[in-house]
This record gives structure tokens, sequence and C-alpha cells, in this order.
């Protein structure tokens, strides 16, 4: 428990950090006044201010906040603006689109970066043989008995000899039974497996695949430094192309919020990565970095998506929009990213019990 909560800190914690960072640098560099670089919500754990800046770590640590001077965000803060230079509201449409869209874009190099560097080092994956490397928890394998190393030899009186005639089998066997047999250390075992049903993105449409909870080993090959960076860009591109596909099949239906992990799914989902190695782990940091990214730019009150439609519409009309009108849709935003968050919050809790 303790080690998948420190687990859940770091991976937060970097990508907070990473994302806030981005927002700070890119107010620095057009001359925006920071009065708060926070991680974490109220209230305070330790705070400093160091110049114009008070730097802050809170004890809620599920978001973070850059607040800059002139600024109608999710602080709520009434001051009223004063024209000064150094306000967000004094700069021009180009450069607020810079410093709002600075931490998203710090999400997605990051992801790019640490995939890069994963490729670089390690090579790229060739999946060959059914041994099994890794075993996901509370699902049919593991509940089983199988383990890593494990090598399936037959499945419903098939044997097996590729991790693909393994998946040719089992993704479209959802809820039905499947004697798997395969061999642990030099022992034969066999049991009676129901691959759990999963939904994914495909394309324009969905495919719906039978999971029992085991990954493939795989040989890693080595590759250059160009080709490791297409691989860092691919794997981004790919992150960000299935998670705008999930916001599409949660808008028309065909997903629901029980598909979405929350705050206390990625808490599980870290602490299950740590245990398997340091290479999961920091790929679960890039993984959800990107997709946080990604949900940040969403056009929805209190995200930084929010902010972009709110000075796109202030640049069109040529005048700011009314801070009290900013205000109320920011709460409204708020009261809906609430509700969202206990939704999904739930979904997990069903899920872990």
């Amino acid at each position: 428990m303790i080690l998948t909560l420190l687990a859940f800190i770091v991976v937060l914690g970097v990508i907070i950090f990473v994302h806030e960072l981005g927002h700070f640098l890119a107010a620095k560099a057009v001359g925006i006044r920071v009065e708060t670089f926070s991680l974490g919500f109220p209230p305070k754990a330790v705070s400093r201010k160091v110049g114009e800046t008070e730097y802050v770590i809170g004890w809620v640590p599920l978001g973070g906040y850059v607040k800059m001077a002139g600024m109608v965000d999710e602080s709520m803060d009434e001051k009223p603006l004063t024209g000064a230079p150094w306000e967000f509201m004094s700069k021009s449409y180009p450069q607020k689109i810079f410093v709002i869209s600075a931490g998203v874009l710090m999400n997605f190099l990051l992801g790019i970066l640490i995939f890069f560097l994963l490729t670089w080092f390690i090579g790229i994956a060739q999946v060959g043989g059914p041994v099994v490397g890794a075993v996901v928890p509370g699902l049919p394998a593991a509940d089983a008995g199988i383990q890593e190393g494990d090598t399936i030899t037959v499945i419903n009186g098939q044997e097996i000899a590729t991790w693909q005639e393994l998946t040719d089998i089992v993704h479209p066997a959802a809820g039905e039974s499947l004697m798997v047999r395969w061999v642990h250390e030099g022992e034969t075992r066999e049991a009676l497996l129901v691959p759990q049903e999963r939904t994914f993105p495909q394309g324009d449409s969905t495919v719906t695949l039978g999971l029992i909870g085991i990954n493939p080993r795989a040989n890693f090959e080595k590759v250059g430094l160009f080709e490791a960076f297409r691989n860092g860009l691919r794997i981004t591109w790919f992150i960000i192309t299935q998670s705008l596909r999930v916001v599409q099949m949660l808008i028309t239906g065909q997903a629901g919020m029980n598909d979405v992990a929350g705050p206390i799914g990625i808490a599980q989902i870290s602490g299950q990565t740590i245990r398997s190695g340091v290479v999961d782990f920091i790929s679960l940091i890039a993984n959800v970095s990107v997709s946080i990214g990604l949900l940040n730019i969403l056009p929805l009150p209190v995200l930084d998506g929010g902010h972009l439609v709110f000075i796109t519409i202030e640049a069109i009309i040529r005048r700011p929009i009314p801070t009290k009108v900013k205000l109320n849709i920011q709460k409204v935003g708020l009261v809906l990213l609430l509700a969202l968050f206990l939704v999904v919050s739930f979904n997990d809790i069903l899920r872990f019990f």
C-alpha cells in the first residue's frame, strides 16, 4: 500500500511539475509576473517566496497551478486588472496562446523524451514465442497462478508455438472458457480461464477483445539515434490518437465512464508497474504525461483548453470577456470537473473491490 502511494505521488508529481514548469517558463519568457508556482492543492505544506513568486507544495497531490498576474484561473482570484505590462491580459494573442499551451507541450515533450531514451538505451521490442513477460494482477491468468517466465503450451487442445497464435485464440474468446496449459519451472500446469471483455478504439470504430492478463516476454533490438527518436514520436502520437478516440467514444456513448481510470485507478496501476520494474514505471510516467497533456487541452472551463477558448473569443471580439462572466463559467467548470472526479473515483473503487 505504501509503495503504491509513493509510486502514485511520483507519477503525478513528475507530470504536474513538468506541466506547470512549462507555464512558468513561458510566462517568464514573455514578461508575465508569476505570483505563485504550486505543486499540489491547498492547504499549503511548504511555501517560500523568492523574488516575486511564491513556491508552494500543497497537501493534496492531485494537481498544481501557476498563478499569473492579471489572469482569471482556477484560483478564482478577483483582483482587478491594472493594465500593467507584466499582466497576462496585457500580452498579445500569440503570447497568450504560447503561455497557455506550454504546459501541454511540455507533457508531450516529456513523453517523447522518455520513449526516445528507452528506445535508444534498450531497443525496440521483438515478440517471439509464447513466454510470459508480465502478469496483470486481478485478471484470469494471475488468479490461475500463471507467472512471469512461464511458457503457454496448449489452449483448448491446440498447441501454441508463437505469441500471435496465443492472441488469435484468446482475443475472440471473451466470456468463453479456455483450458490453458503452461510450463512453470519444468512443471506442467493446467487451468480453466475465462478471458475478460475489454473494448478498445480501432480506427473509426471499436474492437472488443478477450484478455487473460498476460504480456509477452520481448527481445530488444538495438537501434540508432534517429530511429530511436522516430520511435519516441511514433509512440507519443499513437497515445494521442488513441486518447482522442476514447474521448470520442465517451461522447458518442460507445464507451462509458467505467472505462476511464481515475486517480485511484492510476494509483493502482502505478503500484503494479513499480513492482514490474523501473522501465515499466518510467514508461507509465510517459504514457500518463501524454494522456494528461491531451486532457488539459480539451476546451473545458478550468482546463488549459478552456483558457484557450476564452482568449480566442477575446481576440475575435477585440475586447476582454467580463471578469464576472469568466469567474462564473470557471465555477461551473470546476463543479463539473469535481463531479467527473467523483464518478471515475467511484468506478475505480468498484473495480478495486
